[in-house]
C-alpha cells in the first residue's frame, strides 16, 4: 500500500500559498501559455519562478501543465516556453501532446514528464507505453474503475507513477476531450477555455416557432442532460492506496483560495490518518462540505455512476468573512476583511493545521484602535481578539446559505 501523494491546485500566488500552507506535498499550475485553465490567474513568466522558490521552501514539489493541443502556429513558441520551466526549477511538467512530450524531453529535461488525463490513458499497455518513452507518471482517465486502476498497476512497470483526481468538478467528457465548447461559443475547450455548456440548462425549440421554448422535463424540476456531479473520494482513500495509486489531484486552478486551502486541509489530515490506519477524523471528513461544491459523487471508481438530471447548482452554506494576516501570542489578530459582518456575529476560525472552532466576534477595532461595531469596507484592515493564537492565512467564515435557488 503507497501513502497518497496529494496534489493540490494553484491558480495564482494566494492559492499557491494556501494549497502550499494548508498541507499539500505538491501543486500544480500554469503560465500564461498551453494550459488548461485560461481563466484562472495563472503565473507570468517573472511569478512562476516565485511560485516554484516559495513551494520549495516549504518541502512542496511544483508541476507545471503544459497539456493544451497546440495547433503549428503555437508548438513554434514551445522550446523557448519549456526551457524557461527548466530554468525556473520545476520539478515535473504535465503534458498531454506526443510532440509536446518530445520537445519537453529536449528542452526541459531536469522535470520530470507527466502524461495529462487528456490522454485518456485507460489500460496498462497505454500507460507502459509512456513510460517506456520516459514518462515518469500517468495520470489515468477519469473513466477507470478502481479494478481497472489495480491491474494497471499491476502490470505496468513499479517505477511508473500513478495519479488520478479525487476531488473537483467532473467534465461530462470525463477525460476532456470534449468539442461542445468549440460548437456553441466558439472556445476551444482542448485549448483551456472552455466555456462549460454542458452545465447549461436546455429548452426545446420547434422550428417554425421560433423564440417559443418548450421546458424539457426529466422531473418537476427540470432537467440537465449533460450534467455531471462533483467528485469527493474522501471516505474512500484507503481504497486508492490499496488499487495502487500514488498521487491524488484536487481539481480546482479556477477555483477560490478558500477552496484550495479547506480541501487541501481536509485532505491532508484524512490521507495522514488513512495511512496510519487510524479512523477519518469527522471534524476534517466535514470540512469538503463547507466549500462551494455541487452533489458529491465516487464517479466511475466503483462502476457507471449514473446520470444526474436534477440541478447543476452549486451547494453553498458558508462564506469567507476575512484572512488573518497576523496574530500575535495573545490572540489579536490582524485581519483584512472579505464580506461584511458585525461584532456578536458567530463565526467559525479555520487555519493551516488548524482544528476549526467556533468563537463570537468580539474586541473589534480599526487599524488605529478605535472600536469597530462592523467591518463592511472590502479589503479594509482590522483587529480582531481571538481565543488564542492562530497561524497567518487563517480564516473567519460564518454558515450562510448562499446556494442557488
Amino acid at each position: 500500500m503507497r501513502k497518497l501523494e496529494l496534489l493540490s491546485p494553484a491558480g495564482d500566488m494566494e492559492r499557491l500559498k494556501m494549497s502550499v500552507l494548508y498541507g499539500a506535498d505538491a501543486v500544480y499550475l500554469a503560465g500564461t501559455s498551453f494550459g488548461m485553465r485560461s481563466f484562472a490567474g495563472n503565473f507570468t513568466p517573472e511569478e512562476l519562478p516565485e511560485a516554484v522558490k516559495f513551494a520549495h521552501a516549504h518541502g512542496v514539489k511544483c508541476h507545471v501543465t503544459v497539456n493544451t493541443m497546440p495547433r503549428n502556429e503555437e508548438v513554434v513558441q514551445l522550446p523557448a516556453y519549456l526551457e524557461q520551466l527548466d530554468d525556473a526549477g520545476v520539478d515535473a511538467l504535465i503534458v498531454a501532446d506526443l510532440g509536446a512530450f518530445m520537445l519537453a524531453g529536449k528542452y526541459a529535461p531536469h522535470c520530470e514528464r507527466h502524461i495529462s488525463t487528456q490522454q485518456s490513458i485507460a489500460n496498462y499497455e497505454c500507460a507502459q507505453s509512456w513510460f517506456d518513452l520516459g514518462a515518469k507518471r500517468v495520470v489515468l482517465a477519469r473513466e477507470c474503475s478502481l479494478d481497472e486502476i489495480r491491474t494497471i498497476r499491476q502490470k505496468v512497470d513499479p517505477k511508473l507513477e500513478i495519479e488520478t483526481f479525487g476531488h473537483g468538478a467532473m467534465c461530462v467528457s470525463y477525460s476532456g476531450r470534449c468539442l461542445l465548447s468549440n460548437y456553441m461559443t466558439g472556445r476551444d475547450s482542448n485549448r483551456g477555455a472552455c466555456a462549460q455548456p454542458c452545465r447549461y440548462q436546455y429548452a426545446l425549440m420547434e422550428e417554425k416557432r421560433p423564440g417559443e421554448y418548450f421546458p424539457v422535463y426529466e422531473d418537476e424540476k427540470g432537467t440537465y442532460i449533460l450534467n455531471s456531479r462533483d467528485m469527493c473520494m474522501i471516505d474512500h482513500l484507503k481504497d486508492l492506496m490499496d488499487a495502487g495509486v500514488d498521487c491524488i489531484k484536487i481539481e480546482g486552478r479556477a477555483k477560490s483560495a478558500y477552496y484550495a486551502a479547506i480541501v487541501t486541509g481536509a485532505y491532508r489530515h484524512c490521507i495522514d490518518d488513512a495511512a496510519a490506519g487510524r479512523e477519518i477524523d469527522p471534524v476534517w471528513r466535514d470540512e469538503v462540505e463547507h466549500v462551494s461544491h455541487r452533489v458529491y459523487s465516487t464517479g466511475f471508481y466503483y462502476g457507471q455512476p449514473g446520470q444526474y438530471t436534477e440541478n447543476s447548482r452549486y451547494i453553498r452554506q458558508w462564506q469567507v468573512v476575512a484572512k488573518v494576516e497576523a496574530c500575535n501570542e495573545n490572540g489579536r489578530a490582524v485581519c483584512s476583511l472579505n464580506n461584511k459582518f458585525r461584532a456578536g456575529d458567530a463565526l467559525e476560525v479555520v487555519g493551516p493545521d488548524l482544528r476549526p472552532f467556533p468563537i463570537l466576534a468580539e474586541g473589534m477595532a480599526d487599524m488605529e484602535g478605535a472600536p469597530l461595531e462592523e467591518a463592511r469596507t472590502p479589503q479594509m484592515r482590522f483587529t480582531l481578539k481571538l481565543p488564542k493564537p492562530v497561524p497567518a492565512l487563517s480564516m473567519l467564515r460564518r454558515s450562510v446559505d448562499l446556494s442557488a435557488k
